[in-house]
């Protein structure tokens, strides 16, 4: 076995894998004898098969599948002993490859491609400003947080006249053009409408002010142009309605209204768990808290954001682009070089952030430990479960649950790399000068549009 590279240029080269007959009969004679053992072939008993015979069956394949691993299993060897960093991995260089004939031949080179990570050197320093912002709460927002409190928590009730906003159940049938029922016509006993979705407003106005047992006509395809909300109404697939007439008779048999939930110790119970929060006063602390939580999170967003962008706008170095480009056509089977070309500049972005944020990490020997892994498993677990409104989840619940989402390889990874991200932004934080500053929701949301 002998490997060799040759340097194309400081982000390319090729390796060359000269292999022999000697680097591979052992392990290519140990297989077919395995095989021989479990082989079941009419005429011979259980392991007394011909090894002659083994080899004729499998003898090829197990020889192709053997070299193969051979070669692979040094090139890793290879990479680590000569701390070679790649991007991608070794790709078999085609035309060389095909020259390979595995009927005929015993000694072999393979001949690989390889992008070769560059030199990143990170230049921030204390001339480059990062804003830091925070988000003013006013009373909009509160409202807003209040709101739509009371409408989770809210519920349906019976009304006996109907309002814009109300949902009504009834009976659904087609009409002519006299407005007489069409006897084979569509028609459902039941079904419901939403009145505040009534598109068409001389149609909404119709269904206003009405009560039980009244009937209104109507072209139900100008009051819900979508026809998958005319299938949802009729009780049919949305294929089944393109070429349905428009005309139909709605007889109310019941009206709901929605009534958001009021304050009071029945509904901080029911979003925190019995006893936990006893006043509108500490309700609206509860609040506010959740607020600046949540404004902080955003905040936190757009500085990493933001640190993250400079960071790679200063700090400039070459990726193998063509090679990257090839590789990544090779692992997407599915994608064309047009679509690879397409994304490129995306993946070509992420890349570089990867190597700078893997740089700053090796550079200060960031580490994750498994409690780490552990305590930021809960964190999402339980801003998960408030998404929920399961405020009242347990510690052990939330622990249980952490465990189990690290138990699954890719849930673990992603977790790592949160952490490792945010331990990376730290270290960077010092390397730049933050400036505080402070803004309005609507003015923070507009750093997002540019």
């Amino acid at each position: 076995m002998n490997i060799t590279k040759e340097n194309i240029d400081d982000l390319n080269a090729v390796l060359r894998v000269k292999i022999e007959k000697t680097d591979y009969e052992d392990k290519v004679e140990t297989v077919l004898k395995d095989y021989r053992k479990k082989a079941t072939i009419k005429g011979f008993r259980p392991g007394m098969v011909p090894i002659g015979l083994i080899k004729k069956m499998y003898g090829r394949a197990v020889e192709i599948d053997e070299i193969n691993k051979v070669v692979t299993d040094n090139i890793q060897k290879y990479l680590a002993d000569e701390k070679l960093e790649i991007l991608g991995d070794p790709l078999p260089k085609a035309d060389e490859q095909d020259k390979i004939d595995f009927g005929t031949q015993e000694d072999f080179t393979f001949t690989f491609e390889l992008g070769l990570t560059p030199e990143v050197d990170l230049k921030l320093s204390k001339k480059n400003k990062v804003n830091q912002y925070e988000i003013i709460i006013d009373e909009k927002m509160r409202g807003e947080y209040l709101e739509n409190y009371t409408r989770r928590y809210g519920e349906l009730r019976k009304a006996e006249q109907t309002e814009e906003k109300d949902v009504i159940k009834g009976r659904i049938e087609a009409i002519d053009d006299n407005g007489i029922v069409i006897p084979e016509g569509p028609s459902v006993e039941e079904t419901s409408l939403g009145i505040d979705i009534i598109k068409d407003k001389k149609i909404k106005k119709e269904f206003i002010g009405k009560n039980i047992s009244d009937s209104i006509d109507f072209d139900l395809k100008k009051a819900y142009p979508n026809d998958t909300e005319i299938a949802g109404i009729l009780h049919k697939k949305k294929e089944e309605v393109t070429n349905l007439g428009a005309n139909y008779r709605f007889t109310i048999n019941d009206i709901s209204r929605f009534h958001p939930a009021e304050l009071g110790k029945e509904l901080f119970n029911r979003i925190f768990g019995e006893g936990v929060v006893n006043s509108e006063e500490e309700f609206m602390k509860r609040i506010e808290d959740e607020i600046t939580i949540n404004l902080k999170r955003e905040s936190d967003f757009k500085l990493r954001m933001d640190i993250k962008n400079i960071a790679m706008e200063k700090t400039d170095f070459q990726l193998p682009e063509e090679f990257l480009k090839k590789w990544l056509l090779r692992v997407n089977e599915k994608s064309t070089e047009e679509q690879i070309e397409k994304e490129f500049d995306s993946f070509r972005k992420d890349l570089k952030w990867q190597l700078i944020r893997n740089k700053v990490a090796r550079d200060n020997e960031v580490k994750i430990s498994e409690e780490e892994l552990q305590k930021e498993a809960e964190n999402i677990t339980r801003y998960q479960f408030q998404q929920y409104g399961l405020f009242y989840a347990t510690d052990e619940q939330i622990t249980n649950y952490a465990k189990d989402t690290l138990k699954r390889d890719e849930d673990a990874k992603r977790i790592a790399d949160k952490i490792l991200e945010e331990k990376v932004i730290l270290f960077m934080k010092e390397m730049v000068k933050l400036e505080n500053k402070s803004v309005t929701i609507e003015e923070f949301n507009k750093l997002f549009e540019s």
